[in-house]
């Protein structure tokens, strides 16, 4: 009826809300398809429609909106059925100001409650589903409430679960399951279970498991809820961590060794910069190769740059590329490094020997990620992740004025120091074993060992070209052996001087390094005799020492 369409949008957008009608069942869903409302009043009549039909549509399209009823003919009937419907209320005719506005205001109210309730179940439904553990809710009798997709990947249950008691979906480890639920259902105390072994049907996976009470607003318990957490691949790595001797292509099981795989694994995903220390010939290309390959970037380019053996201008241009004609020479266009690394990564070998010009056009691109090209004025944007090494001290030149102190802070967002080979010695015989089966694949030999004073001579050297100088060594023993063992006389000239060589042996017989006593027994399963003679030593010198570092008998 026009005149209460008219009495009712004069009610109500005089208490300040906007309102629209409609003057038919047919104009009423036309509006409710195009718009979202807070409120709908219907008459009960609605020529060849009823309210109550209004309502069957409004619930069908699942809309959040209270419905309010105008009838000047209200029954049991249409009552039963509008409040089964869902109706919020009814307003009787003739229409009283004050009943609309009282109505309207406990409907938009109720409606303010709906939609707060929907906002938190949706950031709880959203947390509920990102969470890579495994969450279930119980009630009392241990019967599934809700859980999300992790509980069904780690648990080994399907969706049909819940509802149902969780002893009938578990498949693996129910006793470990229920033992913690029915404790924490009897002691409304939470329990842990960490890291135990779960037998699934395809393989093995370490889960940890917590249980926790569930209580409602007036503090009283109604079930409890369940969080499994997969740790296998956690478990995995630190089991791999304590005896892996490689990782990518570098080797070493040494404790400096094991940190720098598992900092590379944390580096290896984060986008930042990344500054390789160490002195020349640690691996810091490798470093840096396993950084991109195991990151998200290992599907685009990694471009290398030595930045020690171009002058200023050739590594300007090589690192950002020109246009023609920018300097003599400069015939063509050239893409720069930083270019065909966009989006990989891209590496600065020896970062301290740059100028200070290349210093300044470096700091842009790591704060803008931006740059020009030698001979244009066009800026540039990339996409790179930036990995820089060197084998300075960095701080002691920016204290000399020699490099900028904004560019050391940038580049070393996170420093990775690699040990020289002399701190690490007991990965000095993992390494010949690489290099003697990567030299005999190289030279079609088939060189098995190196003779006892040249394990050593290596073992006791101070190897001031470090990893590289024993590679290049053990290359030159490799091109001049005739035997299937390399002696002391097939080593380059800095092993071979009598004084150096002879104090070595000395000061390995004077006192041995307990490394170097274990790596002895271990080499000849703990057969005394044989490892005084690989350590140059008699059995009482090995004897003697084995009691000053308490080496015991070979561990079972």
């Amino acid at each position: 009826e026009e005149s209460i369409r008219y009495t009712f949008a004069s009610f109500i957008s005089g208490e300040g809300h906007d309102v629209v009608t409609a003057g038919s069942y047919a104009e009423g869903i036309a509006s409710i398809a195009a718009s979202d409302f807070d409120l709908i009043i219907s008459d009960i009549v609605l020529g060849g429609k009823t309210g109550i039909d209004l309502l069957r549509e409004v619930r069908a399209r699942d809309l959040v909106c209270p419905v309010v009823m105008v009838t000047g003919y209200p029954t049991m009937e249409t009552a039963a059925e509008a409040l089964r419907l869902g109706a919020f209320d009814y307003i009787p005719k003739p229409v009283e100001q004050e009943a609309v506005l009282r109505v309207t205001r406990l409907a938009l109210a109720y409606k303010q409650v709906l939609d707060e309730n929907i906002r938190y179940r949706g950031h709880l439904e959203a947390i509920f589903s990102s969470v890579e553990d495994g969450i279930l809710t119980m009630d009392e009798g241990l019967r599934v409430l809700e859980m999300n997709d992790s509980a069904a990947r780690i648990c080994g249950i399907s969706r049909e679960a819940v509802g149902r008691e969780l002893g009938a979906s578990l498949r693996h480890c129910a006793e470990k399951y229920l033992g913690a639920l029915k404790e924490t259902v009897e002691r409304r105390e939470p329990v842990k279970i960490a890291r135990f072994e779960c037998h699934h049907a395809t393989d093995l996976r370490i889960l940890t498991l917590f249980t926790y009470p569930l209580t409602d607003r007036h503090g009283l318990f109604t079930g409890a809820a369940l969080v499994v957490r997969d740790e296998t691949r956690l478990a995995t790595l630190e089991q791999d961590l304590k005896g892996r001797s490689r990782f990518h292509n570098l080797i070493g099981r040494s404790g400096q060794m094991r940190k720098i795989y598992s900092l590379i694994e944390s580096l290896a995903d984060v986008d930042t910069t990344v500054l390789v220390t160490g002195e020349s010939g640690t691996g810091k290309e490798l470093v840096a190769e396993a950084l991109h390959h195991m990151g998200v970037r290992n599907n685009r380019p990694l471009v290398k740059v030595n930045c020690s053996v171009l002058s200023e201008s050739l590594l300007e241009s090589e690192l950002f590329g020109h246009v023609k004609g920018a300097f003599t020479g400069a015939v063509s266009d050239r893409v720069g490094r930083f270019q065909k690394a966009d989006g990989g990564t891209i590496f600065l070998d020896e970062i301290g020997d740059i100028s200070p010009r290349v210093q300044s056009s470096l700091l842009r691109v790591l704060q803008e990620k931006e740059f020009e090209r030698v001979g244009d004025s066009r800026p540039l944007r990339v996409d790179v992740r930036v990995i820089a090494a060197t084998n300075k001290n960095l701080l002691e030149r920016v204290r000399q004025g020699l490099f900028r102190e904004d560019l050391y802070y940038r580049l070393k967002v996170v420093e990775l120091p690699l040990p020289p080979l002399r701190e690490r010695r007991e990965d000095i015989s993992l390494l010949v074993e690489h290099f003697l089966k990567q030299f005999n694949v190289k030279f079609h030999k088939d060189i098995q060992s190196l003779s006892a004073d040249v394990e050593l001579l290596f073992l006791n050297y101070h190897w001031p070209g470090n990893v590289r100088e024993l590679k290049h060594a053990l290359e030159h023993a490799w091109i001049v052996c005739g035997r299937d063992t390399i002696t002391v006389d097939d080593l380059p000239g800095q092993f071979k001087a009598p004084e150096e060589t002879g104090a070595v042996i000395a000061a390995a017989s004077e006192g041995l390094d307990p490394q170097m006593i274990l790596q002895a027994l271990e080499k000849t399963a703990w057969n005394k005799a044989k490892a005084a003679r690989l350590l140059g030593v008699d059995r009482k010198t090995l004897y003697r020492n084995m009691e000053k570092f308490n080496i015991k008998e070979m561990p079972e």
